[in-house]
Parts: C-alpha cells; structure tokens; sequence
C-alpha cells in the first residue's frame, strides 16, 4: 500500500487507534489525522472497569501507545479537538482548531452512558463510568465502609460491585430485571452471577425500579444502565443512522469516502444473517483493522463472531458468538462457578453462543464451538 489522501480518524478510542496503527502496518505513507476530543492520547476502556478501577493497573497500562510511538509512525494525534461537523460534498471535518481535508474519513466517536434523571437529582455524589477520569474517580471512592448502590447489573454494574466488594465498601445492586445479565445470558446463567455476588456479600436487589427512597442511605451512587452510540454527528451529516451508523460487510457507510467502527457501527454481519453493533474491546480491534483493510483495497467482509470477556472477583469469563432476537432452545452446561465452567446456547441443535469461566485452556474450542452441533453431554 503506497502513498494515499489523507485518512481522517474521529475518535481517540481503540477502534480510531487501530485503524492509524493498521494502516501503518500496510505500508500506508500518507497523512493519518486522529481527532481526539479528550485530551489524552488514545486509550482503552476496559481497564477503567477492571485492572485500573481494582488499582492493579497504573492509569498508563491503558493507552495504546506513547506519545513517541504516535510521533515515530508520522500519525498526528490531535487531542482536545472536537470534530463539529462533516462536508460529505467537499470531503473536510470542521473542528474546533479549523479544517481537515480527507480521502477517507472513518469514524469512531464510540458510545456515551445514558443518564438517569433519578440518580442525578438524588443529591448523593453520582458516578458513571466512561473515561479515565471517570475511573480514578470512581477508584478513589471506593473505600473500606463506604456505601455504595449501583443501578444497573449488567457488565459495567457487576464489574464495579467487584472491585467496591474488593475495596471493603458495602455494596447494594439494583437491577430491575429478575436477574443480572438476563437479557444476555438468560437465566440458566444469569443466576450463576446473582449467586456470585451475593456469595462475596452483594445485596442484590432484583426484579424492582429503583426509587429515590432506595438511595437514601447510600454514600454514592454509580449508574451503569448502558450507553448510546453517538451518532449525532454522522445524522447531522446526512449519513444512514439506526442504533448507530449503518456499515455494509465492509465497514462503509451510506458515502463511499465513509467507514465506521466499534461502539457506533451498526454492520450488516456477513454470518448473523441480521445488523449487530457490539460494544467491546475485541470487536474495536477487528473493525479497526478490517477498516485499514478496506481502505487498502481488500473487499473481504468482516465476519468475526461478537467477544466479550469480564473479570469479575476470582472470575474470568469469555463468550462467543450471539443468541440475537431468535434466542434459544436450552442452555447445556459444563461445571460451576467454583472451578471451570463452560456453557453452550443452542438452537435447531446448533450452537449460537458459547462461554467459558476460568478454562483457559477452552478458549480457543469454546470459540469453534458455535456455528457447529453441541457437544456431547
């Protein structure tokens, strides 16, 4: 890959990331622009919710590279710039410094959490959890007796009731459906994470709205009831937006000049058969180099499975694949939580999804495993 027009980037996140890096790596000598809003250099999410938060990890384990990496590869990271709009017509990003000409313009701009009205008017301190900042505050607030109430148990709630219960705060959960991580897991596995976390002392509270009587005692509050993809400058642009920016199998957008990647990018999944967006670390990693790819020229579609892992006391779990509006027939299960653990979700006795808790060692067949019959029991 030789010399191009310059490939604009908006985001600072690891999909953004990714696609400078990627490019590189091809061989791409052009000009690479990364409009980073926040005025770091590129980072990670995940550690915000584990190594960093659990204070395991210095702040630093979360950038992708250093500022002398960034400058050795010629990539001009722009960070504290905000793009404020695009000229799909004139192929240019407006920022908040001036004007950037492109050839390829690839946006990144990830998801944000969705507030609730409830908490903030609550009058207790209320966090959620999204950047670095967010993380170190949130990590010096967890401390021996401190009360905390989470709303929310899906992967970010559980993950912070961890390293509250970790930390010695006296931890309440609040989560509305009959059990965490219902809607993904469903409830053969779900109740493997209620009895999780009130083993190490979670007060786990099911199947209820949270209401303001609720949070009176606590401390502070963190909310983690999902996050939104923003897409408000991709609309504002004209470009084909529905729970996040609608990609092709190659990662295009609506304008041919256009990609999208990670949190926002709503593709056409080439095995799923239907539209998938996947807000995980793995999933910004593969578009951000399926994204390079495309610009390179490749016209192999992106067909990775959805990945996602969390890290949750003496936890570590990995799952693959999507069960997706068609759910599932039954759930086949290998183990317990106390030592290695697998599961399977099948369908029209075929595999959909497939997880595995603390077998290393089974990562790569529990991958293989779906699209294929189950296993034996």
């Amino acid at each position: 890959m030789s010399t191009g027009g310059p490939v604009a980037i908006v985001g600072g996140g690891l999909a953004g990331a990714t696609v400078a890096e990627s490019l590189r790596e091809r061989g791409f000598d052009g000009e690479i622009v990364v409009f980073a809003a926040e005025r770091h250099l590129p980072y990670e999410r995940p550690p915000l919710s584990k190594g960093v938060l659990l204070g395991d990890k210095e702040s630093d384990s979360a950038f992708v590279h250093d500022d002398a990496w960034w400058r050795e590869h010629d990539i001009d990271v722009r960070t504290g710039t905000e793009v404020q709009s695009i000229d799909l017509a004139g192929r240019r990003v407006v920022t908040t410094t001036g004007e950037q000409p492109y050839e390829w313009l690839v946006l990144a701009t990830g998801s944000e959490p969705r507030r609730l009205r409830l908490a903030d008017e609550s009058g207790k301190p209320v966090h959620y959890l999204r950047t670095l900042e967010d993380s170190l505050a949130l990590k010096a607030a967890l401390t021996d007796g401190a009360r905390i109430a989470i709303i929310g148990g899906g992967w970010i709630g559980l993950e912070v009731a961890s390293a509250a219960r970790q930390a010695g705060a006296a931890v309440t959960v609040h989560e509305g459906a009959d059990l965490p991580l219902l809607a993904v897991l469903g409830p053969e596995v779900g109740q493997l994470f209620a009895d999780l976390h009130r083993g190490h002392g979670v007060d786990l509270r099911l199947g209820a709205p949270v209401t303001a009587d609720d949070l009176s005692d606590a401390d502070l509050v963190v909310v983690g009831i999902g996050a939104s993809p923003r897409t408000a400058l991709a609309s504002a642009a004209g470009l084909e937006v529905d729970d996040g920016v609608l990609v092709d199998e190659l990662l295009r957008t609506s304008d041919e000049h256009v990609l999208a990647v990670g949190d926002i990018a709503s593709q056409a999944h080439p095995v799923l058969g239907r539209r998938v967006r996947v807000e995980h670390w793995d999933n910004a990693i593969g578009q951000g180099k399926a994204a390079a790819a495309t610009i390179a020229g490749s016209v192999e579609p992106y067909a990775k499975l959805p990945y996602f892992f969390t890290d949750q006391y003496d936890l570590g779990m990995e799952y693959f694949g999507s069960v997706g509006p068609d759910g599932y027939d039954r759930v086949q299960t290998k183990g317990d939580f106390s030592g290695p653990f697998r599961a399977w979700w099948i369908r029209d006795d075929v595999v959909v999804a497939a997880m595995q808790a603390n077998d290393w060692d089974a990562s790569d067949a529990t991958r293989e495993s779906v699209g294929q019959p189950p296993p034996e029991a």
